[in-house]
Order: C-alpha cells, then sequence, then structure tokens
C-alpha cells in the first residue's frame, strides 16, 4: 500500500491535468514506452504546438520526463511520481476500449511494425509540422495535378468545383454534375475560363450521359449523401469507358452522424471492405480502397480513398445485376 503523504493542492493539480482529453491520450501512450514529438503528433493527429504544449505542462509538473537524443526529445511517464489513484486512472485509460484510444493504439502498433521492418521513421502526414514559406497542402495539391495528362473526365457531384478547377487544365474534357443548382453556379463561375468544360444539374442515379463516354469519373465526398449507393457506382461503371479508372472519396464508416447529418449525410460512411463490395458489385475490377487520413479535429473523421478500373472487355453479369 503506498503511504506517500500527498496534500490535497497536489491531488487538484493533478486531477487538472489529466482533466484535459489530450493529455490523457499523451499519458495513456507513453505509459509503458517512450516517443518523441513526431511519433505523438502522427499518431494522434494532434498538431506539434499543441502537442509540445501538452508534454511541457506535463514535464513541468512531474508527470513524464524527457531525454534529449540530437535534435529530437523522448517523453516516458514518470508513474512512480503520481499518487497511486492518478496511476491506476493512467494504467486504466492505457488498456481502455474507448474509439479514440483504440484508434492511437492502432496507429502505435503501426509506427512499430514499420520500425521492426525498417521503414521510414517517421512519415510526412502533417506539412504544418515542417513549415516553410508557400509549402502547403493546396500548393502541393495544384503541383500534383501539373502532372496529370487526363483524357475525358467526369465529376459527379462536383460541388463549389474545387477539385474541377485545379485538374481543367490537364482535362481533353470536363463534365461536372451536381444536385445542388447553388453548387452548379458556383462551379460555372469556377470554370468559365474553359471551354472544354460542361456544368450541369443533375442526378448521380441517372447520369446523363451515354455509356463509356468518360476515361476517369471522379467520385469526390458524395457516395455518403446519394440515396442508392449501389445505383450510384452502377452509373458511374456505365459511363466509364473499357480500361477507365474510377476514384471514390468518401467517410469511412462512423458513429457521428450528429456531425455529419446536418451536412445532409445519408450514410455514416463506408468501411473500405463495404467500399469493396459495392465497386465489384458494379462491375469494377477494385485496385485499392483503404483509409486514406484521418481528420487532427474531433471528432477525428477518417476518408477512405479508393480506386477502381473497368475491364477492357466491357461490363460484367455483377453490373447489370447491381442496375436492375
Amino acid at each position: 500500500m503506498d503511504t506517500t503523504p500527498v496534500n490535497l493542492s497536489r491531488y487538484a493539480d493533478t486531477l487538472s491535468l489529466l482533466g484535459d482529453e489530450s493529455r490523457l491520450r499523451l499519458c495513456a501512450l507513453l505509459h509503458d514506452r517512450e516517443l518523441c514529438v513526431a511519433d505523438l503528433v502522427r499518431i494522434t493527429g494532434i498538431s506539434q504546438p499543441r502537442v509540445s504544449t501538452h508534454l511541457g505542462r506535463l514535464r513541468d509538473a512531474g508527470v513524464v520526463r524527457d531525454r534529449r537524443k540530437g535534435p529530437q526529445s523522448f517523453y516516458t511517464l514518470a508513474a512512480e511520481r503520481l499518487p497511486a489513484s492518478a496511476r491506476t486512472l493512467l494504467a486504466e485509460a492505457s488498456r481502455a476500449p474507448d474509439p479514440t484510444l483504440d484508434g492511437d493504439r492502432a496507429r502505435l502498433n503501426a509506427l512499430e511494425v514499420e520500425r521492426r521492418n525498417g521503414l521510414a521513421e517517421y512519415a510526412p502526414d502533417d506539412l504544418d509540422r515542417f513549415y516553410s514559406p508557400g509549402r502547403s497542402w493546396q500548393s502541393l495539391a495544384v503541383g500534383i495535378a501539373a502532372l496529370l495528362r487526363l483524357g475525358d473526365v467526369l465529376d459527379v457531384g462536383s460541388g463549389d468545383g474545387a477539385a474541377a478547377s485545379a485538374i481543367a487544365p490537364y482535362c481533353r474534357s470536363l463534365a461536372c454534375i451536381d444536385a445542388n443548382a447553388r453548387m452548379v453556379e458556383l462551379t460555372r463561375e469556377r470554370l468559365a475560363a474553359f471551354a472544354h468544360a460542361d456544368v450541369r444539374e443533375a442526378d448521380v442515379h441517372e447520369l446523363p450521359f451515354a455509356a463509356s463516354s468518360f476515361d476517369t469519373v471522379m467520385l469526390f465526398h458524395t457516395l455518403t449523401y446519394a440515396a442508392r449507393p449501389a445505383r450510384a457506382l452502377a452509373e458511374c461503371s456505365r459511363v466509364l469507358r473499357p480500361g477507365g479508372r474510377l476514384v471514390v472519396l468518401c467517410l469511412d464508416r462512423h458513429r457521428r452522424q450528429d456531425v455529419t447529418a446536418k451536412y445532409g449525410e445519408r450514410h455514416p460512411g463506408f468501411a473500405p471492405r463495404s467500399v469493396r463490395r459495392l465497386l465489384g458489385d458494379a462491375g469494377l475490377r477494385v485496385v485499392t480502397a483503404d483509409v486514406a487520413c484521418r481528420e487532427s479535429k474531433k471528432p477525428h473523421l477518417q476518408v477512405v480513398l479508393a480506386i477502381a478500373e473497368k475491364d477492357a472487355g466491357g461490363s460484367s453479369s455483377k453490373l447489370a445485376r447491381s442496375r436492375s
């Protein structure tokens, strides 16, 4: 039994420190291991400045200890300095079946697998971590788009045309459809300088194009808003040329419809395996379907990226069944 005397103010200070969700997550990760700031940023998705600030407070209070190794500072939990009740709380948090903590543990395990396999020590998943003038996700996207040589492209659910405007200079032709008349007008304004762009109001379930019209179809954050996702994908497959490619972005399966429903989302995301099944049922060959990124802010929604291709031989019996 721990009989170390602890005064009331120390209890209050410890409770205040651990009462913050971000600091509690960091302490849970540091419970049995040593990690550096870059590791913690990658695992939690919390920005580097905030991680450093939280660690500074925890270190000053004696909750964690740090050591320097070259340019990096490594942290671990100083459990022996904590009241017994706080140690019990953190030990429980390090194993608790909570969705946020489960995600942290999964990303920690993936990082440890990479280290064991000799893969790159740190992933460049947060440009803000290493800022330099002009270096942003927007400039990166523009630069990558310039590498593309696209044919005839369809953007299904184009919204305000932000994605379409980035690729418009590199398409032979570009068609954009959206069910929202206001979004259609915004996209027309964005693409006014591109004579090869066609923007119209249309339904994803009944695309107003002939079969085999496009080399590439983009379905960015549209699937969760479609009343009939299988039908929407079947239509995308129908208008693809043999050998053509469909690129899908959608939310991963989640439980935060309290957040997404107000934006009109009909479905609480689709897990990668569900996206694979839907694409296969639409007669497409799935190249990849995996979680591509995770939002750093609550509720930490994840985004699935899927790429599928239409066989050069044409449509399949699965496609016919999915459209019936």
